[in-house]
């Protein structure tokens, strides 16, 4: 049983919505591993306040979920090269009071790009323009695929991250997308959106490969019509699980093994 002391250091997130899929994946590791950590998730009406707390208080690490991956960028010292290149950020840690972001959303995306050998020639379609459609599109972008479309209500931000990845922009979803990726928060359990669909149903007949960000639930109105219709399907929990290990070596410089961090995920899941 972990025993907590003077000597714990505190890592956190902070969302909109927080939910419990960090907290669990992080302690059980803690717990699993013997270190002298603990995690838990907050959620704010008062970013600056809470960014200082990080320094103040001297709290190891954060993690940056939606509506703070931009908005916390002036509040950090420093950019990694993963948060610098697309204006997002979704992690900080706290070295002696020096705050350095990160972006782990990018890396768990080209991961799964690759474990899943989405084809290059695929035309993608992306609904979304804040921090995570970012990291998406540019994770998209870097890994080869030349033929996108940005859908976005925000018309000046989704023409900024069209134009940023070399893509196409609209309003409405176009017809004829190999790979949809949903980077909104339709279809997540809480949001006003929670039980409608991110892409119309003849959209999803037509794709090869379905990829849905939101992670609560794990089994969302897309990902659900995509498995009906029998598609392949990338979920947020495959994302989550990527980034939050990739987060979790960064605030204890400790990597662990696929078989504990297979059990962590299960354990975080049953949440």
């Amino acid at each position: 049983m972990q025993v907590i002391n003077k000597d714990t250091q505190l890592c956190m997130s902070l969302a909109a919505r927080p939910g419990n899929f960090g907290t669990r994946f992080h302690n059980f590791l803690y717990q699993e591993l013997g270190l002298n950590y603990i995690y838990k998730a907050f959620t704010t009406r008062d970013l600056p306040a809470a960014i200082a707390a990080l320094r103040a208080l001297g709290i190891r690490g954060c993690a940056i979920s939606m509506p703070f991956k931009e908005a916390a960028i002036p509040l950090v010292d420093t950019l990694d090269a993963s948060a610098a290149a697309i204006d997002s950020i979704n992690t900080i840690v706290n070295d002696e009071g020096i705050l350095k972001a990160y972006n782990t959303d990018y890396v768990a995306v080209r991961t799964l790009i690759e474990r899943q050998a989405l084809p290059r020639d695929a035309r993608v379609v992306l609904r979304g323009s804040g921090g995570m459609a970012k990291a998406v599109a540019t994770a998209f972008r870097d890994a080869g695929f030349t033929t996108g479309h940005i859908v976005a209500r925000n018309a000046e931000a989704g023409q900024v991250l069209a134009q940023r990845c070399g893509y196409a922009w609209s309003e409405e979803a176009p017809n004829g997308a190999d790979i949809l990726v949903n980077v909104t928060p339709i279809g997540m359990a809480g949001g006003v959106e929670a039980n409608q669909l991110a892409f119309a149903a003849e959209a999803v007949a037509q794709a090869r490969v379905v990829f849905d960000v939101v992670a609560m639930p794990v089994e969302t109105p897309l990902i659900q019509a995509a498995r009906a219709a029998g598609k392949p399907v990338i979920t947020g929990i495959d994302v989550l699980a990527i980034q939050a290990l990739e987060q979790f070596t960064l605030y204890t410089g400790v990597r662990p093994g696929s078989d504990a961090v297979a059990r962590a995920v299960a354990f975080a899941r049953d949440a």
